[in-house]
C-alpha cells in the first residue's frame, strides 16, 4: 500500500495515479524483446583463408580476360570510334561539379531565365541569364576534327573526306531523360529567346549543329546536342577521352578505315595552355565491353593479387602460431 492509500496497481508505469499499469511496457514477443536467433561470424583462419583464396581465383581470371580483351582492341580497322582526349583538366574538382543547373538542362522555363546560383560565376553575362549556365557547360570542348583519306590520281594527291557520324553518341538515358529542350511550338531560337550564350562559346546552345544552324530544328541542337551532352558527364580523372564521331564501314567486304595515308584536319578554338594540358585524337574499335579501357582488368587483377597475398601471408601466420598458446595484457 501507498502512504495515501491507493493500491500500488492503480499507479501508471511512472507514477501517475489511476493510469493504466502496463501502457508503456514492450509486448513480450521475440522480436521486439530481441530474442530471435542470431549468428555472429567468428572470423578463423579456416573461415578466412578460403574466402582470400576464392576471391583471388574469381577476380585475377576475370581481369586477365578483360585486359587482353581490351588490348585485343585493333586500331584504325573495323566500325571505328573517334574520341578526342584532354590531359591535366580536372573535371572532377568539386565547384567545378556543382556548377550547373539541372532543371535549367530538363528545358524548365523557369529555371531557364533565373539560374541556379550554384552555376556562379557563369550564371548571367551582360544582364542577361547565360542558357546553359555553369562552369561546366562554359568549358565545352569545341575544336572540329575532320579525316580525310590521302589518295593518289593522275593530278596528284587528293583528300578523300571520312564521313563523321554524329548521332547516336550520347547515352540514351541522357538524352530522353535527363536533358530537355524548353517546351512550346515556337522554333528553338525563340524558345531560347532571353537568355544568352556562356562566355567561352562562339554560337548559342540552339546552334551548336553546324548542320542545322537556321534556329529551327532542335534534333541535334539545344541541350538535346550529343556533344553538349557528353561534354556534361563529367569525367573522374584528370587525363580522359570523350567519344567525338562514328565512323560507319560501307559494308563487311570493304575495310571501314583503309590502310593508306591519312590527314587529320583540325580547327583550333580550345585552349589548353591555360591548364598546362594537352589534346589528342584517338581512333578505335569496339567490343562487347565498347571501347579500348585496360584499367578495368588491371583493377580485377590488382584486387585478386592482393587477397592471393594476404591469404599467404595469414597462412603462415596461422601456422606459425596454431600451436602457441599466449595472452595478451592489456592495461587501460
Amino acid at each position: 500500500m501507498s502512504h495515501n492509500g491507493e493500491k500500488e496497481g492503480d499507479r501508471g508505469l511512472l507514477g501517475t495515479p489511476g493510469g493504466p499499469a502496463k501502457a508503456w511496457r514492450t509486448d513480450n514477443t521475440d522480436f521486439k524483446q530481441q530474442r530471435l536467433p542470431a549468428g555472429e561470424p567468428i572470423l578463423t583462419a579456416g573461415t578466412v583463408l578460403p574466402a582470400f583464396l576464392a576471391i583471388s581465383l574469381l577476380f585475377i581470371p576475370l581481369g586477365v580476360g578483360l585486359y587482353v580483351t581490351s588490348s585485343n582492341i585493333q586500331e584504325m580497322v573495323g566500325r571505328v570510334l573517334m574520341y578526342y582526349g584532354l590531359s591535366n583538366f580536372y573535371q572532377n574538382h568539386r565547384p567545378y561539379v556543382k556548377s550547373r543547373d539541372d532543371r535549367q538542362l530538363h528545358g524548365d522555363p523557369q529555371a531557364l531565365l533565373h539560374p541556379s546560383k550554384e552555376c556562379e560565376p557563369y550564371r548571367r553575362h551582360r544582364g542577361l541569364p547565360i542558357a546553359p549556365c555553369g562552369a561546366i557547360a562554359n568549358s565545352m570542348f569545341n575544336d572540329t576534327l575532320q579525316l580525310f583519306l590521302v589518295t593518289r590520281d593522275p593530278s596528284g594527291p587528293a583528300l578523300t573526306p571520312i564521313p563523321l557520324g554524329k548521332r547516336g553518341l550520347a547515352w540514351w538515358t541522357d538524352r530522353r531523360v535527363k536533358f530537355r529542350n524548353p517546351p512550346g511550338e515556337k522554333s528553338l531560337q525563340q524558345r531560347f529567346q532571353g537568355t544568352t550564350k556562356p562566355v567561352s562559346w562562339r554560337k548559342p546552345v540552339y546552334m551548336l549543329d553546324d548542320d542545322d544552324d537556321d534556329g529551327g530544328g532542335e534534333d541535334n541542337n539545344g541541350f538535346l546536342n550529343e556533344d553538349f551532352i557528353i561534354w556534361m558527364r563529367i569525367a573522374a580523372l584528370p587525363t580522359f577521352r570523350k567519344l567525338y564521331r562514328l565512323i560507319e564501314g560501307r559494308n563487311d567486304s570493304h575495310p571501314t578505315l583503309p590502310a593508306g595515308r591519312y590527314y587529320l584536319n583540325v580547327t583550333y578554338n580550345y585552349p589548353v595552355h591555360s591548364f598546362d594540358g594537352r589534346k589528342r585524337m584517338i581512333l578505335s574499335t569496339t567490343s562487347w565491353m565498347r571501347g579500348k579501357n585496360p584499367f578495368l582488368g588491371i583493377a580485377y587483377m590488382a584486387v585478386g593479387s592482393i587477397s592471393f597475398l594476404l591469404g599467404i601471408v595469414l597462412l603462415i601466420i596461422d601456422h606459425k602460431y596454431r600451436d602457441n598458446n599466449y595472452t595478451v595484457d592489456v592495461t587501460i
